[in-house]
This record gives C-alpha cells, structure tokens and sequence, in this order.
C-alpha cells in the first residue's frame, strides 16, 4: 500500500495580497489560510462545527440563537476567507441558503479549489465588493448577515457608514439580526462610532467582547450585534461565558459607556477601523 501523502502548504497571489494555506499538525483535515501572513480563517473538512478563533466562535453563537435550533435559516455572508462560518451553517442547519459576498475573486478560487464545498450546500459565492452587492441586493431577503470584512487589518471605512448600516436593514426581513466582527481598544471611537450608527437604523444593540478588551487593556475582537427585535442575551450570555476564554455580553444602558459621545457616521467622514498597535494583535 503506498504511503499516505502528507498535505502540504500552498502558496498563491490573490487580488488583494499572497494566501497561503497552511495544513495543521494536530488535526488531519484542517487548515489555517494567511492573507500577507495574517490569519484570516481556520478550517476543519472533517469538523466544520469546530471553530479555532474566538470571534468566530462568537459569531457562531449568535447563528446558533437567532432561531430555534437546527431551523434552516437564510444568511448573507460578507466577506468569505475560507468560508468557515457558510461551512458552519450547513452542518447545524441542515437546508439554509447562504450567499458569500468576497471582494477578493482570486481567494475564491483558490478555496473552490483546495477546500471545496460539499455538493449541495446551499452556498453561492459572489465575487464584488460587499457594499455594492448589498445595494443591489432584493429587500427583506435575508434572515441573517454575518459582516466580517476586512481589508488587511482593518474594517473598510465603506462598510462603516450610515448609508451602509441602513442597506443592510433594508436587506434583512423585519426581525433579523446583523452581526459584524470588529476591531478595536480604548477610547473606544471607533467601536462607539459602530454603536452610534447602527443605533440610528436598528432597536436593539450588542457587543460581544473578552473582558479584557471591554476594560480597555487591550486591542482586541469585538463582535456588533444589531436587529429591530429583542436579541437573545441570556442565551448568549451562557455560550459566551462557558466559551475556553470568556466573553462577556454588554447591553442596554451599558453600552453607553462604549458609545460615549461618538457621532453617527456619515459616509463623507468615514474611516476605516484603527491601525491595530504593533505586534499586539491577531484575529483571535
């Protein structure tokens, strides 16, 4: 019998930088894919209901409590990496349709490639900018959107505006729920400006965050939570906190020491998410 062959990394250029896909050691089927040595996803083909990075786990959680368990759910993914969370979905609610919007083309190729989907997943990827495609995007067609976009390091100043918060209202059906992965550390404007936006367009708000970034001794991972019905708070705080680190859910009244006094922004003013201090942060 010939030897199993052992997987190897592979390396390409992309449209927005060099992706490598790295094999890990402990797991048989899992990969690490890199966007100019950053860490950008953690795959398991054999697991996909194993989420390696905290944040993912994050957003898993609130894919997992916006409606009853294992129910199908309809769910826009803006940005795609190597689709960890589409993966997710598949497996906990059997049936969903998902649509993956990535800017980046050629890293849909090179994860069609490599990591393929299963067949009939229910998944179709788009390659374009998020907000241009949620702009074209049919009213009330999704359930659920997953935001995790970033452009290096940091959250693409078009994907933080008033305008922008508004279309994704308009593309989510009268309860559902946005989720966005975010990066920031104290003072806070950049998360405050986040909650002040999308407090204009939607009722109820939610940030998920490890202790030690709530208090502002580090730059970390925080995931926005938004939708104009009731978030299910006591079940998130549950899977948070029993979580291998900790988060905790802020809400209500105390998001307004996050908020502060940071104003609404307005597409001519927006920037991008801060410059992340040297060597202190990776997605985690």
């Amino acid at each position: 019998m010939a030897p199993v062959e052992e997987p190897r990394p592979v390396s390409c250029t992309v449209d927005h930088g060099d992706a490598k896909l790295m094999p890990d050691v402990d797991r048989d089927r899992a990969w690490l894919l890199t966007v100019d040595g950053a860490p950008q996803s953690y795959v398991d083909l054999d697991e996909p209901t194993y989420l390696e990075f905290e944040y993912a786990r994050r957003l898993g959680h609130v894919l997992d409590t916006v409606a009853v368990e294992g129910l199908p759910l309809d769910v826009v993914h803006l940005g795609g990496g190597a689709l960890t969370l589409p993966r997710y979905v598949c497996v906990t609610r059997p049936g969903s349709r998902q649509d993956v919007v990535e800017a980046d083309g050629g890293l849909l190729s090179l994860i069609a490639e490599h990591l393929p989907l299963p067949p009939g997943s229910g998944v179709r990827t788009h390659a374009t900018d998020a907000r241009e495609w949620l702009t074209a995007a049919p009213a009330a067609g999704a359930e659920v959107i997953v935001a995790d976009v970033f452009g290096g390091s940091r959250v693409p100043a078009h994907l933080t505006s008033l305008t922008y918060a508004r279309e994704a209202a308009r593309v989510l059906r009268p309860g559902g729920v946005y989720a966005a992965n975010l990066a920031d550390g104290a003072p806070f404007a950049f998360l405050g400006s986040q909650l002040a936006t999308f407090g204009a367009v939607f009722e109820h708000l939610a940030v998920i965050a490890e202790p030690a970034v709530l208090r502002g001794r580090r730059f970390g991972n925080a995931v926005l939570i938004a939708s104009d019905r009731e978030l299910p708070i006591a079940a998130l705080t549950r899977r948070t906190a029993a979580d291998a680190f900790p988060a905790r859910v802020e809400h209500g009244p105390a998001l307004r020491r996050l908020t502060g006094s940071a104003p609404v922004v307005l597409d001519d003013h927006a920037v991008a998410s801060p410059v992340p201090p040297d060597g202190s942060f990776t997605i985690s």
